[in-house]
């Protein structure tokens, strides 16, 4: 990991307390960065994120708001610009799964997706947006006025039957990130995302943990592992720093190689 290089920069985690949002969260850390901790449920994990955070030399600390709800969006981030002045960079990481075949896929089940998925994401990157502009740029921390990274997934780009409501979540996920940047790197605030494949995290442990779901997983990995929190983080780490401060607009695919689709990798 690159230590120092975001050094005295304040980050926020959605979902920060699992998976690739923790591991995201303490990589941060390790660069230098005060890092908070969003969660939703979880607390007791929450806090060991922190303490792992804080014994690599950051500060650190829990936030409990719901994504997808605009009054607790804006006090998680009251109560972070209070305690540590204003927000550098923001990982909108939050998401969920209610997987179902699509005839029986219920309103409740495609909601609540698009509310922590998409919705979540925008009311996270508002606020974030607003105190870059509020603040500008701060030359001793940052040559750029704040970093968003959305967190997307390579199913913005790949159909997935039986998980509608995710994949459409996605899809626009990556167009919003499209469309904020657009308009907001006038205001030097680069926003970008990340798109993972299949990694091996809580969400999607029978893709992967056993034997013959991830012989079946790696046939649509041509570079033949999944993937880990760890992956994720680094490319994390690399946006949010200025040694990627040309680029704004852009997803960036983490997936082995998944959206190469393997499948016709034998000529179709």
């Amino acid at each position: 990991m690159s230590h120092g290089v975001l050094a005295g920069q304040r980050a926020l985690v959605t979902g920060a307390n699992s998976g690739i949002g923790e591991g995201v969260a303490i990589a941060l850390g390790e660069a230098g960065a005060k890092v908070v901790v969003n969660y939703i449920s979880g607390e007791e994990r929450a806090n060991k994120v922190v303490e792992a955070i804080k014994s690599n030399g950051s500060d650190a600390m829990a936030i409990l708001a719901d994504v997808s709800k605009e009054d607790q969006v804006q006090a998680m981030f009251k109560q972070m610009i209070d305690a540590w002045g204003s927000i550098d960079i923001l990982v909108a990481n939050a998401g969920v799964q209610r997987d179902a075949d699509f005839t029986e896929m219920t309103l409740e089940q495609w909601q609540f997706v698009i509310d922590v998925n998409l919705t979540g994401q925008f009311l996270c990157c508002r606020e974030a947006a607003r105190e870059f502009i509020r603040r500008g740029i701060d030359p001793a921390l940052s040559c750029s006025a704040g970093k968003i990274i959305c967190m997307s997934s390579v199913h913005e780009v790949i159909p997935w039957a039986g998980h509608v409501n995710y994949a459409t979540s996605k899809g626009g996920v990556n167009m919003m990130m499209q469309s904020i940047a657009q308009e907001m790197a006038v205001k030097k605030i680069r926003v970008n995302s990340i798109s993972p494949g299949a990694i091996a995290t809580p969400i999607n442990t029978s893709a992967w943990n056993t034997p013959k779901a991830e012989a079946e997983l790696l046939k649509l990995i041509p570079y033949q592992r999944i993937g880990k929190p760890e992956d994720i983080a680094r490319a994390a780490v690399w946006l949010a720093s200025d040694d990627s401060d040309y680029i704004t607009g852009t997803s960036i695919f983490v997936d082995g190689g998944m959206t190469l689709y393997p499948g016709f990798r034998e000529g179709g």
